[in-house]
């Protein structure tokens, strides 16, 4: 019988702009938190999975073994930094999963770790822009928001104005926010802030408002993941019916823009895998960097038909008492979008859910939950289906 992975432990710190702390710091406190919660001593985790993208945020580079120096116990673990774009976190914890299923590890230690705001918001967008394909996507204004605001425009171009859909999508996740205490901004801005162009929330990129963007945040969370034979004696375990990642041209002039293709086949092998349905979903956390992003998400997802993905919001189909709630967590809208720590956030989100730990956030009676990030405009995707098993 194949070994099962199970993640039995987590730590989230919360997101915001972090002036006086070091990602040291940062990896040393959420990687104590979730050693803590999972009830294992340092000593025995096997391999250490560090996502964190960098890219020129931090001097410091080479990070996969800066924890031992705050949890010595660690040392001599195997450890890896992983990086995949926006991805980053996700391909973190696959890592970690390749390394139990393989049989490697019978317990891996997964932090995602992002310090973004040690420079200046332009140099921040510089950094963030080398996700695009230099050779042609470098020189557009605006940095990634000008990506995604050309994404949009091209929407807007073939399908009307969804204006009224993206400022809905965008009041969810901040009123979602409000009940999540690890959010960056706790703020409900309401439907109609959100859908004026005014002084405090302009026009960015294209037919996006400030609104419309995820924040440039500091932040980390870690993940225990260990082999069904080791975890008997955990308090609580979430196992994954589905982990798949499916990924695509990284120039954007290769795609259609008013779709993500890849993310689309994610979902469909990561539903198969499962053997469910989206209908069998209780909720899902998705990839909000901007809110173009979740609208062609729900078409991917199989949520609504191309061209139709503004149903799903203005219907309420996403909202938390919707028939599939999306974002709980207040999304990276709300929550925040440190690169390397988001998609480790969005595991330890899901898993709060089907546990039963999620708090003022907890959806009564969550079994089965679906995780998609991705990295760049829907380069690489990944997708799991997680299940609480204990």
């Amino acid at each position: 019988m194949n070994t099962q992975p199970l993640i039995i432990g987590w730590h989230h710190l919360p997101f915001g702009k972090f002036d006086a702390r070091e990602p040291e710091d940062l990896i040393a406190e959420a990687a104590r938190g979730a050693l803590d919660h999972a009830g294992v001593d340092a000593a025995s985790i096997d391999s250490v999975h560090v996502g964190t993208f960098n890219g020129g945020f931090v001097y410091q580079d080479f990070p996969s073994t800066l924890v031992f120096n705050a949890i010595p116990a660690l040392r001599y673990a195997s450890t890896v930094r992983c990086e995949n774009a926006c991805a980053t976190g996700s391909a973190a914890v696959y890592s970690a999963l390749d390394a139990v299923r393989a049989g490697r590890s019978k317990y891996a230690l997964v932090i995602g770790v992002e310090k973004m705001n040690g420079l200046p918001t332009q140099e921040v967008g510089e950094v963030l822009q080398k996700c695009s394909y230099a050779k042609e996507e470098a020189g557009v204004p605006g940095g990634f928001a000008g990506i995604f605001g050309n994404i949009a425009q091209a929407y807007f171009d073939r399908y009307g104005d969804q204006s009224d859909a993206l400022a809905a999508i965008a009041a969810k996740n901040h009123r979602n926010g409000m009940a999540n205490p690890y959010a960056h901004l706790r703020r409900d801005f309401g439907y109609e802030f959100c859908r004026t162009p005014s002084e405090k929330n302009p026009f960015v990129a294209g037919p996006l408002k400030r609104t419309d963007c995820s924040m440039v945040s500091d932040g980390a969370a870690a993940l225990v993941i260990a082999a069904d034979t080791e975890a008997g004696s955990a308090r609580r375990a979430i196992g994954f019916r589905a982990s798949v990642q499916v990924s695509d041209y990284l120039p954007l002039s290769r795609r259609d823009p008013t779709e993500f293709a890849a993310a689309k086949r994610a979902w469909q092998r990561g539903l198969d895998e499962a053997r469910v349905t989206l209908g069998d979903l209780s909720l899902v956390e998705t990839h909000d960097c901007f809110t173009i992003a979740e609208l062609l998400e729900y078409e991917a997802m199989g949520l609504a038909k191309p061209g139709e993905g503004a149903r799903a919001i203005l219907d309420g189909v996403t909202a938390r008492d919707g028939r599939l709630p999306v974002n709980l967590s207040g999304g990276l809208k709300s929550k925040g979008h440190p690169i390397g720590a988001t998609g480790v956030s969005m595991h330890v989100m899901a898993s709060m859910q089907l546990a039963g730990e999620a708090g003022d956030m907890q959806l009564p009676n969550a079994t089965l939950a679906g995780v998609f990030n991705m990295g760049g405009a829907a380069v690489a995707n990944y997708l799991s289906i997680l299940e609480r098993r204990a």
